[in-house]
């Protein structure tokens, strides 16, 4: 049976909740074309999402752990992949827009540096006099001027929604600056069901990785209160912790925090009241969210996970190295500007020296990074 784009739409039409988006209701592209026959708007731009170079450097960037430290840990595709998943069974439950979610998860790291979060922080403060660097911000840079794909527009035209999503992407680690994307108003449903995704799977996820790696220890974790929820529900402690004993409980953990998640925001959107997306929007508060308990053994988890994973000396080591690596080669950059590609020089007239730097650094898998600061710096290497 073949399904048009209309009956697509209609299909939507049926099935989301009154507060989901349905594509055929977009605000539309900066650049209007005429839409595909057999995908919707966010259909349209999720696959755009996929296709672009930044997606698949995403493979080679850090999530914790470098790409040397060995193939089994989550790399920042992994951990996009994970979160476009949870997106869209949470949205599936609530009634929202599956396509609209998963493409904003899919592109909600898209900026993310090399080296994962310290090498966001040493590039915003190499970049403190020239506007800073926010991978958030470099998201929507990417998918709006950097990736060229198309002869009629830069970036990939993606619909006001999902740019929107992208712009609004909140969570403990990231704040949104949604400065022409209607500041005043929260993100839409789909747009707050991608922050508690990206949540849930780094924090779960993480905790697998610490884990795996022996940094993080079963013993470590007790007392801990999600901890020991799960332990009970899988009757775990009657069996030697192995392999398959942490896929359960990662597992379970997963499916205990997504069950928190759909229900109390049904019920959070039961009490609102809302009948719309826009009252959602002006709501005072996201609607999407844990429950009171639930949020406080997420924390309890969060703060172990930062004291003795984020903080573990192997991961501050690496990040030291990172940091090293990045400002290096920025000041090398800086001194001789020559020395980057002919096609990247090329950018510093109409943006500016320092934020071309930024951008060519910002795009840079974990390897090629360390691979161009050994050809600038190592005498012994052919540049």
């Amino acid at each position: 049976m073949l399904y048009t784009r209309q009956q697509l739409e209609a299909f939507e039409e049926q099935t989301l909740a009154p507060y989901g988006i349905c594509s055929k209701d977009s605000k539309g592209r900066d650049c209007p074309e005429a839409e595909p026959d057999y995908r919707t708007a966010f259909q349209r731009d999720r696959e755009r999402i996929l296709h672009t170079t930044a997606f698949r450097r995403l493979e080679y960037k850090t999530q914790v752990f470098i790409i040397s430290e060995g193939d089994y840990y989550r790399t920042r595709l992994t951990h996009t992949l994970e979160v476009a998943q949870i997106g869209r069974s949470i949205a599936r439950a609530l009634g929202a827009n599956e396509d609209l979610v998963e493409a904003i998860c899919l592109a909600h790291d898209l900026g993310h540096s090399p080296f994962g979060h310290s090498g966001e922080e040493i590039l915003n403060r190499l970049m403190k006099d020239h506007g800073g660097f926010d991978h958030n911000k470099q998201s929507l840079r990417i998918v709006t001027e950097l990736e060229k794909r198309y002869p009629e527009f830069s970036g990939l035209n993606l619909t006001w929604e999902t740019r929107e999503g992208i712009v609004k992407h909140e969570t403990e680690y990231d704040i949104a600056d949604a400065s022409n994307y209607n500041p005043a108003l929260r993100g839409h449903l789909e747009a707050q069901i991608a922050n508690i995704a990206d949540e849930l799977a780094y924090t779960s996820h993480d905790l697998d990785d610490g884990l795996r790696s022996g940094m993080i220890t079963p013993a470590m974790l007790e007392g801990i209160t999600l901890w020991e929820i799960i332990l009970e529900s899988i009757e775990a402690r009657t069996n030697p912790f192995d392999d398959l004993i942490r896929h359960r409980l990662i597992r379970r953990l997963i499916g205990l925090a997504v069950s928190d998640m759909v229900k109390y925001t049904t019920q959070r959107l039961n009490e609102s009241g809302v009948q719309s997306v826009e009252e959602v929007q002006t709501l005072d508060y996201n609607v999407a969210s844990f429950s009171d308990d639930m949020r406080r053994r997420n924390r309890e988890l969060k703060d172990f996970l930062y004291n003795n994973l984020y903080r573990h000396p192997r991961v501050l080591r690496m990040q030291a190295k990172a940091e090293r690596v990045i400002r290096e080669i920025f000041v090398a950059y800086e001194q001789e500007s020559a020395m980057m590609p002919n096609h990247i020089q090329q950018q510093i007239a109409p943006v500016g020296l320092e934020r071309t730097i930024c951008d060519y650094i910002a795009g840079m898998t974990d390897r090629y990074a360390i691979e161009e600061h050994t050809k600038l710096y190592d005498p012994t290497v052919r540049p």
